[in-house]
Parts: structure tokens; sequence; C-alpha cells
């Protein structure tokens, strides 16, 4: 049986978030069991309320931008939906935004501590982004 992986997405950069994507979704396609728990720059792209486009932090965000990579919201709903991937939104940030459960992209499974994602991560790898 493959360790499950917990990933902590913070970073509101294209190379984070684009990578962040690409990993979550090549784990749970290959059969891994894959938590996301986001916060931060990152939450407010996991919301109904967001259309803008992530900045860039340097020449290869640029780069990647001229090219056709899948958008990374693409990777992530396709992480849900044909992996065994859930994504869940971070309690503190719902509150700060003063976001709820209805304003979160349909793929966002809920709301999440992080206790309790910390508490589950002990049983697998965990990665930060």
């Amino acid at each position: 049986m493959n360790t499950p992986l917990y990933v902590i997405c913070l970073s509101g950069n294209i190379e984070h978030l684009q990578f962040c994507a690409m990993t979550a979704s090549v784990a749970a396609v290959s059969g891994r069991k894959v938590s996301i728990f986001v916060s931060m720059n990152a939450f407010p792209h996991f919301t109904n309320k967001s259309a803008e486009t992530p900045p860039t932090t340097g020449p290869f965000g640029d780069l990647m931008a001229t090219k056709k990579l899948p958008p990374f919201m693409e990777l992530f709903d396709n992480a849900v939906e044909l992996g065994d991937a859930e994504i869940f939104a971070c309690s503190m940030a719902m509150d700060v935004m003063g976001i709820g459960k209805d304003d979160l992209k349909p793929f966002v499974a809920g709301a999440l501590g992080l206790t309790k994602f910390l508490s589950d991560a002990e049983s697998g790898q965990l990665l930060i982004f």
C-alpha cells in the first residue's frame, strides 16, 4: 500500500500553485491517497470570488505563462475527480476572509483546522508549497 501524501499549499504565486497541483494530481492518479490543505495566499484561489491570475516570482513563471500548460485549477480538479484526493480549506483563512462553504470551488471538500490536518498527516508524507 502506498504511503498517503499530505500537501500544504500556502503560496499564491503561479510557480508554487502549478507544482503543488502537478504533485497532487500525479500522486492521486498513481494510486496514492492525497490530502491537500490550502491556506494563506493560496487560499483565495480556491474560492469562487477569485478570478485573478496568480503572480509570477521569476523568469520560469514568466516562461510558463507563454506555454500551454494545463491550468493549476484543472490539475487540482483532476486529482479529485480521477484519483483519491481531497482538498480542504483552512478554517482560519475562511474566518479571516469571511468566506463560507458556498464560496469555495466545487472540488473543495470543506473546511478543516490545521491541528486535525497535521494529526492526520502523521500517518503519511508531508510536503509544503
